[in-house]
């Protein structure tokens, strides 16, 4: 039962995929370390504001920038950590002629200096209603899949069931998803977020179905506790996971979490979900957040927060009132990664606005 337990865990991994206010690099090796105990072994580095991966990907790193990610995926080794980098080739699918070919080359080439263990190529937040979407997106993975030195991945331009996409992105091609499995390299493994974009619950009869669109078990890409848009800025999430039961570790090729933008506080819910693969139908959401808020932030701490984890993650930042003053009595006077966390979402520094989404957009 432990040997099935740890290799149930060694399928956790951070998916850093948030827009807004990045992480040092402090707080990512930090955070790495820490959960590393908790079964995390895989630390994806896709952040929106970096724009080399992004708007400005036919751009190398800057030197400072490269040297910073070189340093930290040498960390990740070290910690056992398999370390990948996400691509976003905006623009690409529509014109992969050989000027494109020799900019992607060189691109990949930068990238594999950093030693990656696997490259993630995002095609999503891109408009996805073009002709032939699918065999482009196949005909481009499987091009960067002879010239890349790690594993591969894919995140489709739809990666959910979600309409939302369709809305903002385009009606999406009939049959894309079975398309793409029919033709994408069975090494390939393909991200998918659930039901929704942000999904409230993933089920195992949601995966089970989609693996058989994909013809491989999807990678889940958990958009929990990520806080990211303008309106999820306004909460902490730091719940415990619900609606993943622990036996989806059985159905699911890996479970990435994109975390929240704060990185202490994001420890609490990321063991909590180390706890419902452990523990499976023995999993109590609301006790698993208590023991993690102690083992993540100490015990007088962790037990303030999960006190007020009503008004940190349901009530909203803008709606506070006189319980705005009760928090930062609480916490101002703590000298803890974790209450100045909540201070400065007090103060409004990881609030999120469409601006800064606009700029940190993959679209040229």
């Amino acid at each position: 039962m432990e040997g099935d337990a740890q290799r149930a865990l060694s399928k956790l991994g951070i998916i850093e995929g948030y827009y807004g206010r990045p992480w040092t690099w402090t707080e990512r090796a930090e955070t790495m370390r820490f959960l590393v105990p908790f079964g995390f072994r895989f630390y994806l580095y896709a952040p929106k504001a970096d724009p080399h991966l992004r708007r400005l990907w036919r751009e190398p790193h800057p030197e400072d920038v490269a040297r910073e990610i070189a340093a930290f995926a040498e960390g990740c080794r070290q910690a056992g950590v398999r370390f990948g980098i996400g691509l976003s080739p905006t623009r690409l699918h529509s014109d992969f002629g050989a000027a494109a070919q020799d900019t992607l080359a060189r691109k990949l080439a930068s990238l594999d200096v950093f030693g990656i263990d696997f490259l993630a190529l995002l095609f999503d937040d891109m408009r996805g209603d073009l002709p032939g979407l699918a065999r482009q997106q196949i005909e481009i993975v499987h091009w960067v899949a002879e010239r890349t030195r790690g594993e591969l991945l894919m995140c489709p331009s739809y990666y959910t069931d979600d309409p939302v996409l369709d809305r903002f992105f385009g009606q999406r091609p009939d049959g894309y998803l079975e398309e793409l499995g029919r033709g994408l390299d069975p090494a390939v493994q393909i991200f998918w977020t659930g039901e929704e974009v942000c999904s409230r619950e993933i089920s195992i009869a949601h995966v089970t179905r989609v693996a058989e669109q994909l013809q491989r078990r999807p990678f889940l890409w958990d958009n929990y506790p990520v806080n990211d848009g303008p309106r999820m800025s306004q909460f902490l999430h730091v719940r415990g996971f619900t609606g993943r039961p622990g036996g989806l570790q059985d159905y699911v090729a890996a479970h990435g979490i994109n975390p929240a933008l704060q990185p202490t506080l994001t420890r609490v819910p990321a063991i909590t979900l180390s706890r419902a693969y452990q523990q499976r139908d023995g999993y109590q959401y609301g006790q698993a957040a208590r023991a993690a808020a102690t083992e993540a932030l100490g015990s007088e701490l962790g037990q303030r927060i999960y006190e007020d984890t009503l008004i940190l993650h349901d009530i909203g930042l803008d709606r506070l009132g006189d319980k705005e003053k009760y928090l930062r009595e609480r916490y101002s006077g703590t000298d803890h990664p974790a209450a100045r966390e909540i201070i400065a979402w007090l103060d409004g520094a990881y609030r999120i606005t469409d601006d800064i989404i606009q700029a940190q957009s993959g679209e040229d």
